[in-house]
């Protein structure tokens, strides 16, 4: 199974509706949504894509009560977790959680098949060693918003090998 993840989306529709497509075109089956979504009129542009995704928010929240309205509608393929999410796809364990420190300390218990952070707005893939004698992969995708001076930014997740592509959306879209 194969997943885009992505995080700190910050309102910019454009960018996370262009890195959704594109994702989809490359085979993804779901979205994984790492927080600060910002507005939840932001996340409409993704329910036609009609894949599953799953969201958290970060520290941009936004108005959780028209995310809660949003997620509620009719034909709505959007999951939303609260504060982080433990989501099982491909039978792989998933951790969601924006802070990167939070993220580093789920991926040491080694609970988790893969845990996902968003928030420093910066790619990054690291091998963290758990109290299990193994390693736990902490993925942050960077910022599909292009926050900043930041490149707008995805992964595709190919859960079944557990490799991970980076891929840029043009900020000009």
């Amino acid at each position: 199974m194969k997943v885009c993840i992505l995080s700190d989306s910050h309102d910019h529709i454009p960018l996370l509706d262009a890195a959704v497509a594109e994702a989809k075109s490359k085979g993804a089956e779901a979205i994984l949504h790492c927080g600060d979504v910002v507005a939840p009129s932001t996340l409409k542009c993704l329910n036609k894509h009609n894949l599953p995704v799953h969201v958290i928010h970060g520290n941009n929240t936004g108005d959780l009560y028209t995310l809660g309205q949003l997620v509620n509608q009719p034909d709505n393929m959007i999951e939303y977790h609260g504060m982080d999410a433990g989501v099982k796809l491909a039978g792989k364990r998933i951790f969601l959680v924006h802070y990167p420190h939070y993220a580093r300390a789920m991926a040491t218990t080694g609970e988790w098949d893969l845990v996902c952070c968003g928030h420093s707005h910066q790619t990054k893939l690291e091998q963290l060693p758990n109290i299990k004698g193994g390693s736990t992969p902490l993925l942050n995708p960077g910022t599909v918003g292009g926050v900043g001076s930041a490149p707008a930014t995805y992964v595709m997740a190919d859960l079944e090998q557990m490799e991970f592509d980076f891929h840029q959306i043009s900020k000009s879209i």
